[in-house]
């Protein structure tokens, strides 16, 4: 069944992006072009982000805005998950160097802060775009795919779907930082402090997202959602989700994303950090955690 969950990464009517997209595709919903999808694509990885992903979701959500048909953009995974996080096989156990990895000593905090603020710029796109976004979750949104979910509108999971950022036990901070805005200091520290993933049902009735519903129900609710939405006009759509969103940031939403990229730089290079890396280079991730 799980399997069985992932989005057809092809259907629909393709979008030319240029340069084409290699990690995710964008395509024009056949039933109600009023709808985009974007379609994370490296299922034999759980659509785990690479260094391209990041800069390939704001071009697709840059392209569907240009689109004067297209009123609502869905966020999905093809295979098995929505998407694992990042690709620790780039990010943790690779020799490749990077700014978000670096070996050579010291290390470069501000190298590091603004290659990954990109990053959650990036991520941001989907927050910033003037079309309402829904990310549709199945399996796992975990770590840097929970940072990509939570930037969406709405999100719609599966009942026994999985939510949370477990690096914040070791080896990351979630940088879009949208997590006490969403739950509540209570319920953020509860999940920072611990790193424990939560299922669909429990992040719904916390709050943390709009709708939880059982596996075989999950296309229907978030086709409901999108259609309904893109019943509206799109000049409506934007200035409701300009007023929310800019309540969000004066409560200091973007100051806390400052805050929490910095500390995230700063989890990957610590004593722990360091080791956390070199330890999975030689073993393995799953030997690491």
């Amino acid at each position: 069944m799980k399997n069985e969950l992932g989005a057809d990464p092809h259907a629909g009517r393709p979008i030319d992006v240029s340069p084409p997209l290699s990690t995710l595709t964008l395509n024009q919903d056949e039933g109600n072009p009023r709808i985009a999808r974007i379609t994370f694509n490296r299922p034999e990885r759980l659509n785990a982000i690479t260094f391209d992903t990041p800069g390939e979701i704001r071009r697709a959500v840059e392209r569907a805005n240009q689109i004067d048909e297209v009123h609502v953009i869905v966020l999905q995974g093809a295979g098995a998950a929505f998407c694992g996080g990042y690709d620790i096989g780039l990010f943790g156990e690779s020799d490749i160097d990077h700014a978000c990895r670096q070996e050579a000593q010291p290390w470069d905090p501000m190298l590091d802060y603004r290659t990954m603020r990109a990053y959650n710029d990036d991520f941001m796109s989907l927050w910033r775009s003037a079309k309402p976004t829904i990310a549709r979750i199945h399996r796992y949104g975990i770590a840097g795919g929970s940072d990509i979910a939570l930037c969406c509108d709405q999100v719609v999971m599966e009942n026994d779907a999985r939510i949370g950022y477990m690096p914040t036990r070791v080896w990351g901070c979630p940088t879009t930082a949208h997590w006490t805005y969403r739950l509540g200091p209570e319920r953020a520290k509860r999940m920072l402090l611990t790193g424990d993933l939560i299922d669909g049902r429990t992040a719904a009735s916390w709050g943390l997202v709009s709708e939880s519903v059982p596996a075989e129900e999950l296309d229907d609710a978030v086709n409901r959602l999108a259609n309904r939405m893109a019943a509206v006009p799109s000049g409506m759509l934007m200035m409701q989700k300009m007023v929310v969103n800019e309540a969000s940031e004066r409560m200091g939403l973007l100051s806390s994303q400052t805050l929490t990229t910095f500390f995230d730089g700063i989890t990957r290079h610590n004593p722990e950090g360091m080791w956390f890396r070199r330890y999975s280079k030689v073993h393995g991730f799953k030997a690491a955690v």
